[in-house]
């Protein structure tokens, strides 16, 4: 039997301890799989200068790298706050199966961490977005994409 609130207060524990001790945000995040944690991650945004160091991502990469796999089918996230769009990208890459949050988005907005923008940026079409983005080399790059695909060798994902 999962203890979903044990995990979770480990989550909301890792955000505290690490918030007060000067490593970021107040964020954490725990990954279990099969009723073991095999991830811990906090946010070190600023005390890494990495802005992917979210909570989330750095208990991704340490499952990963304790597991020695990129895949973590069967894995439950826990996670202090609602994931913002990169780390719930990077939670469907990892092909996690669930995630538990305490804090929303919107308790994340009203302490100034607010992800409406980029939910915002990201719904509108590639020409409106803030962020200019410009395609060159397309036939270049799309040869490289052919090798892969006839790459016998190849680790799909």
């Amino acid at each position: 039997m999962t203890d979903h609130a044990a995990f979770m207060r480990r989550a909301i524990a890792l955000s505290r301890e690490h918030m007060n001790a000067g490593d970021g945000g107040p964020f954490g995040a725990v990954i279990v799989l099969d009723g073991e944690v095999v991830g811990e991650g906090w946010n070190r945004v600023t005390s890494s200068n990495d802005p992917t160091a979210h909570a989330e991502v750095t208990a991704i990469r340490e499952a990963c790298t304790k597991l020695g796999r990129f895949d973590l089918k069967g894995a439950v996230l826990y996670a202090s706050c609602e994931p913002c769009p990169m780390c719930l990208a990077a939670t469907y890459w990892a092909r996690i199966d669930k995630v538990y949050y305490a804090n929303e988005q919107a308790d994340a907005a009203a302490i100034n961490f607010d992800d409406a923008f980029l939910y915002r940026q990201l719904a509108l079409p590639r020409e409106r977005r803030t962020l200019q983005c410009e395609q060159i080399l397309r036939d270049e790059a799309l040869a490289v994409f052919r090798e892969w695909d006839a790459k016998p060798d190849k680790v799909p994902y």
